[in-house]
């Protein structure tokens, strides 16, 4: 995907997010989510974990060549809903506020700084971020995937909410289908459901797997 693209998408993902915690209350921020341990508010402090560093990457110019790319970026966070003592460490910092709704405003403001700053990156540049040197689009691109699934995940307890944008799913799912070594998908999934299951947030049914075969044991392949 090119820079230009992997930034609406980044736009498209990050507004999904906000989107949903702007219209919620601070009981409605306490709900839980699909990562076990964490509530609304602590999940959307780990999202804006990313996005402030996004920034930083994006401020850390890098010689090539790139050391991963978009999908084997993701070989370094095996499949899975994460440790405890990640899931512990989030609480604790997200508790540090005074209320859950701290949370969403310094999500609105460094949200969309994380966006322009995609945007006004150099589409043939390289950057670095946690030891890797990636390429702009790419390092967008595991920015946009990370956020959908964490967009999806939010949404346990709050039916009603909207489900991801359709420029983000898109690159999420391309994500997914690129581990796979191809497209997996059991007959009857939507792409929200695709990334559930490849995220290990729900799991394979029986039929599924016969459905799946040998890619069943595949799964997660993305925490």
């Amino acid at each position: 995907m090119g820079a230009r693209a992997a930034h609406i998408a980044l736009a498209n993902a990050y507004d999904g997010i906000t989107t949903v915690v702007t219209s919620l209350n601070d009981a409605d921020l306490q709900r839980p989510t699909r990562c076990r341990g964490w509530l609304v508010t602590d999940l959307l402090f780990h999202v804006l974990c990313d996005a402030q560093r996004a920034l930083v990457a994006l401020a850390s110019p890098a010689e090539p060549p790139a050391t991963v790319d978009s999908v084997s970026y993701w070989h370094s966070f095996p499949g899975g809903a994460g440790s405890a003592e990640q899931a512990w460490s989030g609480r604790r910092h997200a508790a540090a506020f005074d209320s859950p709704s701290r949370v969403v405003q310094l999500w609105t403001d460094t949200a969309p700084a994380a966006v322009r700053a995609a945007g006004n990156a150099d589409p043939a540049g390289f950057v670095t971020t946690q030891g890797q040197v990636l390429r702009v689009a790419d390092l967008l691109d595991t920015l946009t995937t990370e956020a959908v699934i964490h967009h999806l995940d939010l949404l346990l307890d709050l039916p009603d909410a909207p489900l991801p944008g359709t420029a983000a799913t898109r690159v999420a799912t391309a994500t997914v289908d690129a581990l796979l070594g191809g497209a997996a998908r059991s007959s009857g999934w939507s792409d929200h459901d695709y990334l559930l299951k490849a995220a290990g947030r729900l799991p394979l049914t029986d039929p599924e797997r016969f459905d799946l075969g040998a890619l069943a044991d595949r799964f997660p392949v993305l925490g």
